[in-house]
């Protein structure tokens, strides 16, 4: 299954930010598990699995990371992870999960996030993302 992906090479701090199309194939969409006022703030691909998708409720000031199965199945490791800059703060969800691990909260308000998910032999990690802002902005780095 390949995804379609428009790469942008930003000339700010030699970062690389990569905005996902969308394709043919079937992929994963965010499932709400979070809660109520959250919205996807960013999310990324992992490999041809799912996706891990961002979020942040502005009334809280907190944000979530869910890693979703672009199909649901026999449990496969996955996981979901959280980092707060400056906070000192982290959350990560992992185990054999059928559809998605998470959701995993921080309190992110004003502050950039490392955040990842994984799906069996494939993951995302997006590292200073966000900073305050409700804008996608990532450094990541897929394995």
């Amino acid at each position: 299954m390949a995804a379609t992906a428009v790469l942008a090479t930003a000339a700010i701090a030699g970062t690389v930010a990569i905005t996902p199309q969308a394709s043919a194939a079937a992929t994963a969409t965010y499932n709400g598990v979070c809660g109520t006022g959250y919205k996807v703030v960013n999310s990324a691909p992992i490999g041809s699995k799912g996706t891990v998708f961002l979020t942040y409720n502005s009334a809280k000031g907190k944000n979530c990371v869910v890693t979703v199965r672009n199909a649901t199945g026999k449990p496969v490791p996955m996981f979901a992870y959280l980092y707060v800059q400056g906070a000192d703060e982290s959350a990560e969800d992992g185990g054999a999960y059928t559809s998605y691990a998470g959701p995993v909260y921080g309190d992110g308000r004003g502050k950039c996030v490392d955040w990842a998910g994984g799906i069996e032999n494939q993951s995302t990690w997006t590292y200073g993302s966000n900073c305050g802002s409700l804008t996608a902005h990532r450094v990541t780095k897929g394995w």
